[in-house]
């Protein structure tokens, strides 16, 4: 009898975890999202997301760090760093590494107190894929999302269970005031990042499809775990590139062509991986304004690589370099519009609002903001736009 009731009770902690206390048909109106947490270091910005008090709260990859990365060496017989790296700078960890690295995340206390209260969903990035920068290659994808899944707590009859890469969508919200959460994949199938080839592979585009032309919403957020919409990728390079859908136009041009001929109002992205906040935008992808609000990240940020008194090196580094993309605004913390600290994102929605807001920020370790956009729906219209579509050629 003791045994059976200690199943119950088991089976019942691990319901509650992945449910929260938010029912799917409740009025969402509080939503936060981040990326980037090493299990290993210290995760005191939980605090913070649960003062927020989000119904749901969404990962976007590198949930954790599961590779592991060898020594910084540039010079050497083994070079792991430059142009003349001879050496892997990340190698797979084994299957054991990354259950016991899971496992440590997922009983984070901060994080622990969230998934009691809040419902938790994800995607994934290429440190909890396996492997730093990988692709549709990688040979431990298979079992890597069977782990991704259960540190998620999906459900065992999941179809992501049994589809070949882990995106999927959630419709949340009573009827005439539907948030949908459509969550990519931009690792299962993605081809090499100098190829331009496919980001989403064309299983991945055709649901994509079938989702966007789906049943209205009144709000629809699109999560990758690569930026979307900034142009960092094309101003840095050659110097360094990092991963984005810039690295790939065809396919992003693509993306922002779907959205367009699905005529759906209200979406924008959110997305994570380069280790720093901003919030960029596009005026001629959809009809309408394309809003990216990336959160990186949770634990692993720009400025902690350097000591306190070069940080100003990174923030004018932010600032100088041209991101025609950035939303800029006076109400920033610094004048870049980007935040290399510890962050994570925040989404509220005003229902009473006429019409519907959107109130959307990148906060810090206590909370608050530093930098912000606030939208209105009425902004994010496709059949009252008159904006003409002019996709990104980098």
């Amino acid at each position: 009898m003791e045994r059976l009731l200690a199943v119950v009770v088991g089976v019942l902690q691990v319901l509650i975890a992945s449910a929260g206390s938010y029912a799917d048909n409740h009025l969402l109106s509080r939503i936060a999202f981040g990326s980037c947490a090493n299990q290993s270091a210290p995760q005191p910005i939980w605090d913070a997301i649960n003062k927020f008090d989000p119904q749901v709260f969404i990962w976007l990859g590198d949930n954790i760090y599961g590779d592991i990365r060898q020594p910084f060496k540039i010079l050497g017989k083994e070079r792991t760093i430059g142009p003349w790296k001879n050496v892997r700078r990340f190698v797979p960890s084994s299957h054991s590494q990354m259950l016991s690295r899971y496992n440590m995340a997922k009983n984070i206390p901060g994080y622990s107190r969230l998934r009691a209260n809040a419902k938790v969903i994800g995607t994934w990035d290429d440190h909890d894929y396996g492997l730093n920068d990988a692709g549709k290659e990688f040979s431990e994808k298979i079992t890597n999302q069977r782990l991704l899944l259960d540190f998620l707590d999906e459900p065992q009859d999941s179809p992501r269970r049994k589809q070949a890469g882990v995106y999927t969508s959630y419709t949340l919200g009573p009827p005439g005031k539907q948030v949908k959460i459509i969550l990519l994949d931009t690792r299962y199938h993605r081809d090499p990042i100098s190829s331009d080839g496919s980001v989403l592979g064309e299983s991945q585009w055709s649901w994509l499809g079938k989702e966007l032309r789906g049943p209205p919403s009144t709000i629809t957020i699109i999560g990758s775990s690569i930026q979307v919409i900034s142009n960092l990728s094309a101003t840095t390079g050659p110097l360094f590139y990092m991963e984005s859908w810039g690295r790939f136009p065809k396919e992003r041009n693509r993306l922002f062509k779907l959205i367009a001929d699905s005529k759906r109002d209200g979406v924008f992205f959110i997305s994570g991986d380069v280790h720093f906040g901003e919030i960029t935008r596009y005026d001629c992808g959809a009809g309408y304004p394309l809003y990216d609000i990336t959160s990186s990240g949770l634990t692993q940020a720009i400025e902690k690589v350097l000591p306190s008194p070069l940080h100003f090196i990174v923030r004018f580094l932010a600032w100088f370099t041209p991101s025609t993309m950035r939303a800029m605004s006076q109400t920033c913390r610094y004048r870049s519009c980007t935040y290399g600290e510890p962050n994570f994102g925040a989404i509220e929605i005003d229902w009473d609002a006429f019409p519907v807001t959107l109130k959307i920020q990148v906060r810090d370790i206590n909370g608050l903001p530093v930098t912000g956009v606030n939208i209105s729906l009425s902004e994010l219209q496709a059949q009252n736009s008159t904006i003409k579509c002019c996709f990104l050629l980098w």
